[in-house]
């Protein structure tokens, strides 16, 4: 099995014994945050336990596990988040919540990259990767719709949309929105106020696949497997509107 195709197996194996398990729980009653922390482990577990099996001699950079530090001098990470939006996973009627798994080669570039990655929406029954490749979006024929997140929204982001003529929806977890994009039901995700590695990189690679503009809100390039796992900001979108919204940032930051 290659690597993208373990990234899709191991997103779409992971989102179904979550829906299990999450099925089994509300049948059963259980409490929001028990079934939250039952997510985690269990997501957790068996993506480590599978790649200690099958990819023996690669690091694991975990959002449920300790950072081991020997992942800095390794030739091939793999960045999990296996449960993304542990929130929307702990109520029943929401399906945005998803499971990110990203490979970072050290060969593949300057500062290495991501070389192979799957993000599953098993509520939704999807897994989009990077090899194949999501379809090109259609052509935009909407006013752009960026979408932020459910609970709170960057001031960047409500600037740029105000500048700039959008609208807004909420989603919930980041894999959740950014697949939004790439599946075309959106235009924009512009994250600012903290994330972690784990958290996009799975996303990004995916959507760099589907041929979208990926980069940090200053237009930098997103780098990974560094030291600080602290990945505060973002921007996935349509590569011709990237221009006009990395100004309306700036514009943002110089007022």
């Amino acid at each position: 099995m290659n690597d993208a195709d373990l990234a899709t197996h191991l997103a779409r194996a992971t989102g179904e014994l979550l829906v299990e398990l999450r099925e089994q729980m509300i049948r059963d009653d259980t409490s929001p945050w028990y079934m939250m922390d039952a997510g985690d482990a269990l997501a957790h577990r068996f993506i480590v336990d599978t790649l200690r099996r099958v990819r023996p001699d690669d690091a694991v950079l975990s959002e449920e596990g300790a950072d081991d530090a020997q992942r800095l001098s390794a030739d091939r990470v793999w960045i999990v988040d296996p449960l993304d939006g542990t929130a929307e996973f702990g109520e029943p009627d929401r399906d945005d919540w998803a499971v990110h798994i990203a490979l970072w080669e050290r060969n593949a570039g300057a500062h290495g990259e991501l070389t192979a990655a799957a993000v599953g929406l098993p509520s939704l029954g999807l897994t989009l990767s990077t090899s194949p490749a999501p379809a090109p979006r259609a052509p935009l024929t909407r006013t752009p719709l960026m979408v932020v997140s459910r609970s709170r929204t960057p001031a960047v982001a409500a600037s740029v949309a105000q500048q700039l003529g959008y609208d807004g929806v909420r989603l919930g977890s980041a894999g959740a929105k950014a697949m939004a994009v790439v599946l075309g039901h959106v235009d924009i995700y512009l994250h600012a106020g903290g994330q972690h590695q784990w958290d996009s990189a799975a996303p990004i690679a995916v959507a760099r696949a589907a041929g979208l503009h990926t980069s940090r809100i200053d237009g930098s390039h997103l780098v990974y497997n560094e030291r600080d796992t602290w990945l505060p900001d973002l921007l996935i979108c349509p590569p011709h509107l990237a221009d006009d919204i990395l100004r309306a940032v700036r514009n943002f930051t110089a007022n």
